[in-house]
């Protein structure tokens, strides 16, 4: 049967790449709206800045960072051992994968739901496998992990939210004069963020571009980028005019506008993470067809990238932000709470955080998940009535259907296109 991916070959790779971007398409639409929506519902920034901000970090990510060689197999969710004999199914589950996931996407963006992008093409893979190939194809332990996850990551950021959120709460906002308190403790909060944000461009972003540092390293480097940061916070903060003698609701408008700045900075850093991370999910299966069509069949466990193959993802993403990504913001920056400066923050910082935290620990995450429990984490601080609980259920909803929504629409496709080419 390797013969059909000789003869077929340029139009498996045509199909994969079309799919492929459609993909990358729905991740902008969807994750990148994530990265930025807290920017935009606490009115740091605009949504036409939010756009540009992801549209340079998310493609500097992607491009710089998104990994010169990516693992055939998405996160070892299936064994390639099965497809040895069968390539080609293999080919066309990859490709189904790529199609089923990518619609979901659109169908989710254009509901406003935030979904995960990663559980997407994880879901459409496990489909294709165990129903085309067989149910001995999937590793269910990594699959049990990831439906873990589904609790443990919101839990975690929601709780590391919370606790930011409070203590900026008792810090700053609780006190007589929360204008001198923001001056004498914005900064640790900044040199906290300088410091998270750099672990996770050193961990996540750099060692795809050939940066390469062991842990020890990492951390003495983010520490000392987290020092200079504080540094400079203290400098910029100590420079702005405001009049200590205004009233206190001017005080914490002008405490808002520090937390606004630092709002971006974050959300740089998240952009390019991001970027850099779950551009994966739309060229990993690509890389392996093009890998395998390439070779007449051979599954390599690592697939070197064509120099395409980037560039189509880290556009996909751009123009999936810049086309749909307003609805997926609209639902985390302004719907699940009412989110300002200092809140959507903490709730960005905690994100970041636990995406430290699960990449040292190699928990399965989602970006979006992290961000939606980080979201709820300080609506909670506030009490639950601050929260949208119809929205909140809605979310969960969604998240577990998606899953199953991949692999149905997965399973559909890979009998179809197998079909046509047999």
């Amino acid at each position: 049967m390797v013969d059909v991916l000789v003869t077929n070959g340029p139009w498996l790779i045509a199909f994969a790449a079309a799919f492929g971007f459609l993909m990358a398409w729905g991740i902008g639409a969807n994750d990148v709206a994530n990265a930025m929506g807290t920017s935009v519902g606490s009115n740091a920034i605009t949504i036409k800045q939010a756009i540009i901000i992801a549209m340079i970090f998310e493609f500097a990510g992607a491009y710089l960072a998104g990994g010169e060689v990516t693992s055939t197999i998405r996160k070892g969710i299936i064994d390639s051992a099965y497809f040895v004999d069968v390539p080609e199914l293999l080919v066309y589950g990859m490709i189904g994968s790529l199609l089923a996931a990518g619609i979901w996407l659109v169908v989710a963006s254009s509901l406003g739901w935030p979904v995960s992008t990663t559980h997407s093409i994880i879901g459409a893979i496990i489909g294709f496998a165990a129903v085309g190939v067989g149910t001995d194809a999937v590793s269910w332990g990594k699959v049990a992990g990831i439906v873990g996850s589904w609790i443990v990551t919101p839990a975690i950021s929601g709780f590391i939210a919370f606790l930011l959120f409070q203590s900026v709460q008792k810090l700053i906002f609780d006190t007589d004069n929360p204008l001198a308190n923001a001056k004498r403790y914005v900064p640790f909060y900044m040199a906290l963020a300088g410091f998270i944000m750099s672990l996770v461009t050193i961990t996540k972003g750099l060692k795809h571009v050939g940066v390469k540092f062991d842990t020890h390293e990492a951390y003495i480097l983010s520490l000392a980028i987290a020092a200079i940061v504080g540094v400079i916070g203290k400098v910029i903060i100590g420079r702005l005019k405001m009049s200590e003698s205004a009233d206190r609701t001017t005080h914490f408008g002008n405490v808002e506008r520090v937390f606004a700045v630092l709002m971006v900075v974050t959300a740089c850093c998240m952009a390019f993470a991001h970027g850099s991370n779950d551009v994966a999910n739309a060229i990993g299966p690509l890389a392996a067809v093009v890998s395998v069509v390439q070779h007449g069949g051979e599954i390599s466990k690592k697939a070197e990238l064509v120099w395409w193959i980037l560039p189509l993802g880290a556009v996909g993403i751009v123009l999936g932000l810049a086309i749909f990504g307003k609805r997926v913001m609209q639902t985390i920056g302004k719907n699940i709470t009412h989110l300002t400066p200092s809140r959507g923050f903490a709730a960005e910082l905690a994100a970041a955080t636990t995406v430290v935290i699960a990449s040292g620990t190699g928990l399965p995450i989602s970006t979006t998940q992290t961000l939606v429990g980080a979201v709820l984490g300080v609506g909670m601080a506030r009490g639950i009535a601050a929260i949208n609980l119809g929205v909140v259920r809605n979310i969960v909803v969604s998240w577990v259907v998606t899953l199953p929504a991949g692999a149905a629409l997965s399973i559909i496709f890979f009998y179809i296109i197998k079909g046509i080419m047999s």
